[in-house]
């Protein structure tokens, strides 16, 4: 919700839909991205290509891994899913699997549903699937359930500090 009387006091930047620890995150970048605020949430893939009008593998999904305990980000496309054993070998770990509610609001300060890509509150290992860069411009949520916002690819994964793999499921 919006505090009226001092949105009209201060001017807001043009992340302001953002998080604010993401909007600090974009501000510390020099980033400059339009941010873009759903009534709806948009906290799956499905929901966030609806609102936005994009292909479903055109959204990233932030996840988090923990990998023989420690937690790392892989970012894949919407319409993808992540092929654990492929994350086990790429990090040379022994035992990988899907982070809980708890060690993802640790790690990155944000909830399941709203974790941006980076900007977040503890440095991670980040793999970035390759099927991502076979867009123009992806979406990514900007720390709430209701704020995404378009980032060309190869940009986004620079700035994630992110390593290209190939960790997508396989299909028939």
């Amino acid at each position: 919700m919006s505090d009226s009387a001092s949105d009209a006091a201060t001017p807001q930047p043009p992340a302001s839909a953002a998080h604010p620890r993401f909007a600090e995150a974009l501000a510390d970048l020099g980033l400059t991205v339009e941010v873009r605020r759903f009534p709806e949430a948009t906290r799956t893939a499905a929901e966030a290509a609806a609102a936005i009008g994009c292909d479903l593998a055109q959204i990233v999904k932030s996840l988090i891994f923990a990998a023989d305990g420690e937690p790392v980000l892989v970012l894949m496309d919407g319409a993808s899913r992540v092929d654990v054993a492929r994350v086990r070998a790429e990090l040379g770990a022994t035992k990988v699997g899907r982070a809980n509610a708890e060690v993802v609001r640790e790690t990155t300060g944000y909830a399941i549903g709203g974790v941006p890509p980076f900007g977040h509150r503890t440095r991670t290992r980040v793999l970035a699937d390759r099927g991502l860069l076979a867009h123009g411009t992806v979406w990514a949520a900007a720390g709430t359930p209701h704020t995404v916002f378009p980032l060309a690819p190869k940009s986004l994964i620079t700035y994630a500090e992110g390593r290209v793999v190939d960790v997508r499921e396989r299909t028939a």
